[in-house]
C-alpha cells in the first residue's frame, strides 16, 4: 500500500502480510474550521460535500479496495460482519472474514480499537467509549469473530489520555462492578473541585478486558486527543469538531 501524504497512523504490530490498519489524524482534507481538515464524520454538522470529499481523498491515498464500512455508532455492543451489509447498519464495531471489505468507525476521544488473528483470517474495527467498552463491545467482538482470543491481537488507537479524562463516580463503578482490578485505572482527579471525580485510563480499561479474555498481543495506546490539537480532533476538548477514522481489511497476497 503506498504510503499517503497526508496524517495517517499504520500500526506498530506483527500483523500478517495481508492485513492493512490505520487511522487517519484531522491532517490533509478539504473541510474547513472548526472542522479542519480532514474530517470524516457526516453527522457533525461539516458541509456535506466536504466530508465525501475528504473519503474520497480516504480511498485514494490510502488505496483501499472498497468504501469503508461506515456505520451508526451510538455507544452500544452490536457488531456487525461488514462483508454482510448494504446500508449503515446501528453498530459499535464490525469484523470480516472476506478480502477487500474494509471495518471502519469513527472517533475523536473515544477509543477506535483494531483487531486480527495471527493467520490474516479476520479483522475488526471496534469504536470503544466507556459506556460501550463497560457494556461489553470488545467481548461481543471477539465473540463474532469465531477465533480464540489468544490467537488475536489488538492496536489501540488514538484516544483522550489518562491525565485529562474525567469521569463520575457513576463511570467508575460501573466497570469495578464487572471486574474489581478496573480501580487501578482510575485516579482521584483534582482539574476540578467538584467530589467524586476520577481521571480514568481508557487505554488500560481495554487492556484488562482484552487480557481476561486470554488476548495477551496488545499494542499501540499511546496518544491523546485532547492534549495533541495539531494531530487529532477531541470532542471534549473542542465540542464541535470532526471526526477521525480507524481503518482494517484483509487483501490477498500473492
Amino acid at each position: 500500500m503506498r504510503e499517503p501524504d497526508f496524517g495517517w497512523l499504520v500500526p506498530d504490530w506483527p500483523a500478517p502480510a495481508n492485513v492493512f490498519a490505520g487511522t487517519t489524524t484531522r491532517q490533509g482534507g478539504v473541510s474547513v474550521a472548526p472542522y479542519d481538515s480532514l474530517n470524516l464524520g457526516d453527522h457533525v454538522g461539516d458541509s456535506a460535500d466536504a466530508v465525501a470529499n475528504n473519503r474520497s481523498l480516504l480511498k485514494q491515498r490510502c488505496n483501499l479496495p472498497a468504501e469503508p464500512v461506515w456505520l451508526k455508532q451510538v455507544h452500544g455492543t452490536a457488531v456487525v460482519n461488514a462483508a454482510a451489509v448494504n446500508d449503515i447498519p446501528v453498530a459499535d464495531a464490525s469484523y470480516s472474514h472476506q478480502s477487500n471489505s474494509v471495518c471502519a468507525v469513527m472517533t475523536a476521544d473515544c477509543l477506535p480499537l483494531l483487531l486480527c488473528d495471527q493467520a490474516g483470517s479476520v479483522v475488526a474495527a471496534v469504536h470503544a467509549g466507556w459506556r460501550g467498552l463497560a457494556d461489553g463491545v470488545i467481548e461481543a467482538t471477539i465473540k463474532e469473530m469465531d477465533v480464540t482470543a489468544s490467537k488475536l491481537m489488538a492496536w489501540l488507537g488514538p484516544a483522550i489520555g489518562s491525565k485529562v479524562f474525567e469521569v463520575g463516580d457513576e463511570v467508575r463503578q460501573q466497570f469495578i462492578d464487572v471486574d474489581p482490578q478496573a480501580v487501578e485505572a482510575f485516579q482521584s482527579s483534582e482539574l476540578s473541585s467538584t467530589q467524586g471525580r476520577w481521571l480514568a485510563d481508557i487505554y488500560l480499561l481495554a487492556r484488562q478486558r482484552l487480557a481476561s479474555l486470554g488476548l495477551e498481543q496488545v499494542y499501540g495506546g499511546h496518544c491523546c486527543t485532547y492534549t495533541d490539537a495539531e494531530r487529532f480532533y477531541s470532542y471534549r476538548r473542542d465540542g464541535v469538531t470532526g471526526r477521525m477514522a480507524s481503518l482494517i481489511w484483509l487483501d490477498k497476497v500473492g
